[in-house]
């Protein structure tokens, strides 16, 4: 039986990640795993992981999954149980630039086969993995157009792969000042 699908958005800091864990801690039916996508480069980002790792309930089993998450869903969805990935806005950074790509300043940007073939494979999943999957990503798209050709790549794809979570979704939800606004189910 498909999944049923909630995608939670936001901006910086608007509460879109413990929104989440908190719709998965709601989940009763059965055991929630946790796939997180982000890599801790850097003491900042560390500290980030860490402070997110001692809000989470004990219970919840950890997957850290930077690249293959369609794989991960396939893996660890289960009829009864919850999944919550956090995040997809990180994931996609880790598809673009996982394996040290460099990209022009000026002109059109060619991402790595990866790119387009993990975006099909999550997609795939969605599409076939049982139980609750909770999605988060970043609403980066509302501001002006970046600087960059790198930049506006970025927050172009990740507004179009936005896109096809919300529409594949059951529940759309945008996070505004940790306020869950319904824009969708």
């Amino acid at each position: 039986m498909p999944s049923q699908l909630t995608l939670v958005l936001g901006g910086a800091r608007s509460g879109k990640s413990h929104y989440a864990e908190q719709l998965a801690a709601e989940h009763a039916d059965g055991p929630v795993t946790y796939i997180a996508t982000a890599q801790a480069g850097d003491e900042e980002m560390a500290l980030r992981i860490a402070l997110h790792r001692a809000r989470r309930p004990e219970s919840w089993k950890l997957v850290e999954e930077p690249v293959m998450l369609g794989d991960a869903l396939y893996g660890h969805a289960t009829q009864q149980g919850c999944v919550l990935v956090d995040c997809v806005t990180l994931w996609l950074n880790n598809l673009l630039f996982g394996e040290h790509h460099t990209y022009p300043d000026t002109g059109l940007i060619t991402p790595p086969a990866i790119f387009s073939e993990q975006i099909e494979a999550l997609m795939s999943a969605l599409q076939t993995a049982p139980g609750k999957i909770i999605l988060v990503s970043n609403e980066i798209g509302l501001g002006i157009v970046p600087m960059g050709a790198m930049t506006r790549f970025y927050v172009d794809e990740l507004g179009r792969l936005n896109q096809r979570l919300a529409a594949q979704a059951d529940t759309v939800r945008l996070m505004a000042a940790g306020i869950p606004v319904p824009v969708k189910g």
